[in-house]
């Protein structure tokens, strides 16, 4: 127990031991267990009486770390008293065991309490500790969202450039990593590049970027359509485009069985404003996907 010893609860050991104890050998015995040492043992002189004895430990102990253990381990030993053999075999022993149960059942009570009450302060302190931590890591996400987003408004202004899809591509991958989504950067392929790829709820996805001024339109579904069905059977494909899609994009990326999904800037936005992680997006379009054979859901009819 890490415990403050009050005044009180060292009372209560105090009374314990005197009354479990009445012969001096015995308590001598149980002193020296406990830890008290020698030296403070010997000062017992005989024409003095227990309660002279442990006035003079219970002055000194608690003033230090050791004596204060040392009163701890006292408390221990008491209270797992079960009998009380030194107090038989004497007049008025059902006296002294009675007395010695009162005394300890105190001991228990107020130890347990104070046990319950520093417990309570720890779990109090914990959940402190877990807030403070908690808000720490919101405090360091939305400053994270908040230079991504700074990002890609200074992708904006070079919209439809060739080193702005390069840029954006680094960015995408940025926000995969703060999204904590397992991600492989753009790579080739038998000479055919692939924009990366993500793996979702054991699914893995191909992904095609688009940061054009004008939309997705079906030749660049029937691209990717290409690029993805030439992987294994369980491959999907995300493809994230700016600006949106067509019509006939979203018709042609749609079907029975579709492997594509179809985000936007609309989507971005939702991981960007801390609404919605990537992979709960990507979960939540391909699951449209699954009931509808759609698949585009726009972002602001993800509630309906």
């Amino acid at each position: 127990m890490k415990a403050r010893l009050t005044p009180y609860y060292n009372q209560l050991v105090y009374d314990s031991c005197l009354k479990s104890f009445w012969r001096r050998k015995t308590l001598v015995k149980f002193l020296r267990q406990c830890g008290v040492s020698e030296q403070s043992l010997s000062t017992w002189s005989s024409d003095e009486t227990k309660r002279d004895l442990l006035d003079r430990l219970f002055d000194v102990l608690p003033r230090s770390e050791e004596g204060r253990s040392i009163i701890l381990q006292m408390a221990h030993n008491l209270m797992e008293q079960q009998s009380f053999p030194d107090l038989t075999n004497w007049e008025d022993t059902d006296v002294k065991i009675k007395a010695a149960h009162e005394a300890v059942m105190r001991l228990r009570i107020q130890h347990r309490e104070q046990e319950e009450s520093i417990q309570t302060e720890e779990d109090r302190k914990a959940a402190r500790a877990r807030f403070l931590q908690h808000q720490e890591k919101v405090n360091q996400s939305q400053q994270t969202l908040q230079r991504l987003n700074d990002r890609l408004n200074e992708l904006g202004k070079r919209l439809g450039t060739q080193q702005a899809g390069y840029d954006f591509q680094d960015w995408f991958y940025d926000l995969a990593d703060f999204s904590e989504v397992t991600n492989k950067r753009p790579y080739e392929d038998k000479g055919r590049g692939i924009d990366g790829s993500l793996t979702v709820s054991g699914t893995t996805y191909l992904v095609e970027l688009k940061f054009r001024a004008d939309q997705a339109d079906a030749p660049d579904i029937d691209s990717f359509y290409k690029k993805v069905t030439s992987k294994a059977d369980n491959t999907m494909g995300v493809m994230i485009s700016i600006s949106g899609y067509s019509s006939v994009a979203k018709q042609e990326a749609s079907g029975a069985r579709t492997p594509l999904l179809l985000l936007d800037h609309g989507h971005l936005f939702l991981v960007l404003g801390g609404v919605m992680s990537l992979s709960e997006i990507v979960n939540r379009v391909r699951r449209h996907a699954s009931q509808t054979c759609e698949a585009y859901l726009p972002a602001g009819e993800f509630g309906k």
